[in-house]
């Protein structure tokens, strides 16, 4: 009799506990089910806090901060030549959300490389030279440690990870879009007809360069730097290629004196190409490009002259191919971004700063 005394106290208990949480979070909306509620994603009191946090938008709940959007408008920007301050309203608001886009497609892609990894192996080697060109473009430890506070980057061991997931990125997205891209012989033949002026074998240039990089570094330290390069140059003191690997910024090519081979006018970009078919040969120029400052010699020439079909083939699949893998990957990008769109957030208005 006590034992049943016993159980029907403790069911009771129970029977009373499980009513008040029931009534909690479906009846009378109680503290439970309001904590509940308020701790969930999409809750306002969520969203709010995301927002009091800098937090612009959210991809599978992973979290994109205003920082990390300045910093992307930054770099493209910088990228495209231009600056912030000369941009009208409509001109920011579509810079703005170009980089959000780019935000929100690397968080998406790291989603969907996470259950890729194993087919998509990155090797130390490729992370270290990548970590090296970032590394580049920053004069001091201190202004590198101050963009990868922009970016959200808590340490060096956390930019090498990045690194090696934007390079799985990038081997996710060939590997969804290279079989889409092919080009037929009537295309080839086709493309030779209708621009075969164009592609006669133009003007061409050997070049080689110093390079310093004003993405992080006010412009007139950079031209001061290369001043002073070009001076012990033209004295003797220095030679090109001592220079180069001594100051350049461009990894490609430093440790080979900053050479940067044979070029035609139409694949560079145009302010650079501008400069440098305007110079005469063997004469180190300091020379101002969107990107930063260069010192840039003429060391070769050769004049234009009319090409066959066979001897463009290779070209013209390349620009063909570029052209449809250009196109198959901004399909993917944007097919990718309406099959997750629940997964997608804009915390608000953005507007930029």
């Amino acid at each position: 009799m006590q034992s049943f005394t016993k159980f029907s106290l403790r069911f009771g208990a129970y029977l009373l506990v499980f009513c008040y949480l029931a009534g909690d979070l479906y009846v009378f909306n109680g503290p439970l089910n309001r904590r509940m509620q308020s701790s969930h994603p999409d809750s306002p009191e969520s969203i709010a806090k995301a927002k009091a946090n800098g937090v612009v938008a959210r991809v599978f709940n992973r979290h994109i901060t205003r920082s990390q959007l300045d910093y992307a408008i930054h770099e493209r920007l910088w990228l495209e030549g231009k600056n912030a301050d000369d941009l009208s309203p409509a001109e920011r608001k579509l810079v703005t959300y170009a980089a959000l886009g780019d935000l929100i497609d690397h968080e998406l892609l790291c989603v969907k490389t996470k259950v890729n990894t194993f087919e998509l192996p990155v090797s130390d080697v490729e992370i270290d030279e990548r970590f090296k060109r970032f590394c580049g473009r920053f004069e001091t430890k201190a202004d590198l440690q101050a963009a990868m506070k922009s970016m959200g980057i808590l340490s060096e061991g956390d930019l090498r990870r990045r690194i090696a997931a934007r390079i799985q990125q990038e081997r996710y997205v060939a590997m969804r879009v290279d079989p889409l891209v092919k080009v037929s012989d009537t295309e080839i033949a086709d493309f030779y007809e209708a621009n075969k002026e164009g592609l006669q074998r133009p003007e061409r240039i050997r070049a080689k360069h110093i390079f310093i990089a004003t993405l992080n570094k006010p412009s007139a330290e950079a031209k001061g730097i290369l001043e002073k390069a070009l001076a012990d140059l033209n004295s003797g003191k220095k030679d090109f290629a001592a220079l180069a690997k001594e100051l350049s910024e461009d990894y490609a090519n430093k440790e080979n004196g900053g050479e940067l081979g044979w070029m035609s006018k139409a694949r560079l970009p145009a302010d650079f190409g501008e400069a440098a078919f305007s110079m005469g040969k063997d004469k180190p120029t300091l020379v101002r490009t969107k990107l930063g400052w260069h010192i840039l010699q003429i060391t070769d020439r050769k004049p234009a002259e009319p090409r066959s079909l066979e001897d463009t083939k290779a070209e013209i699949t390349a620009a063909l191919a570029a052209t449809k893998r250009h196109q198959a990957v901004n399909d993917f990008r944007i097919a990718l971004r309406r099959f997750e769109a629940h997964k997608i957030d804009i915390l608000g208005q953005l507007s930029p700063q």
